[in-house]
């Protein structure tokens, strides 16, 4: 153990370097380099024996590094849309447009609202949401689709309740 806490000592300050690189932020990127070092330590038996860990360490630093950019500029467009930002002062109908979407976000279930933050806002994968929800990937993108099909029923004022089916 002591042996991997000397390997990691060593590359710390090379992963922080990189991360200042792309981040241009030394705060962010210290955030990056401890995210890098968790997802690393809760993945360690999953690293190959032969690989070299730096090159793995850079990777993983690098992967995260682009989701979490991949994230911010889906949040980013998300608050747009919500909120009608564009270059040109927004217009009387896209507010009132952004407003009726945002109160018919509210008015969703909590599984359904759950759904689509976590792909929309978050930029998690189906997959990853079938893992937190403990459901087959195919139910993931049943539900997801019921959830944007009922925002759009919302968001154009059909209020419909969801009709119970019987089961036999």
């Amino acid at each position: 153990m002591n042996d991997i806490d000397e390997q990691l000592r060593e590359i710390i300050p090379r992963l922080r370097r990189f991360a200042v690189s792309l981040t241009r932020n030394t705060s962010s990127a210290d955030d990056l380099v401890q995210a890098c070092l968790e997802r690393a330590l809760s993945s360690w038996g999953s690293k190959r024996a032969e690989g070299d860990l730096r090159a793995w360490l850079f990777s993983i630093l690098y992967r995260q590094f682009l989701d979490a950019h991949r994230r911010s500029r889906r949040y980013a467009r998300m608050l747009d849309f919500f909120t009608g930002r564009d270059d040109a002062q927004p217009s009387v109908e896209r507010t009132v447009i952004a407003q009726s979407t945002l109160n018919a976000f509210d008015r969703l279930p909590t599984e359904q609202r759950a759904l689509l933050l976590w792909v929309s806002v978050e930029g998690l994968s189906y997959k990853e949401v079938a893992e937190i929800l403990d459901v087959p990937t195919g139910t993931v993108m049943s539900r997801l689709s019921r959830a944007r099909q009922a925002l759009r029923q919302l968001s154009d004022g059909e209020i419909n309740r969801p009709s119970l089916r019987r089961l036999k």
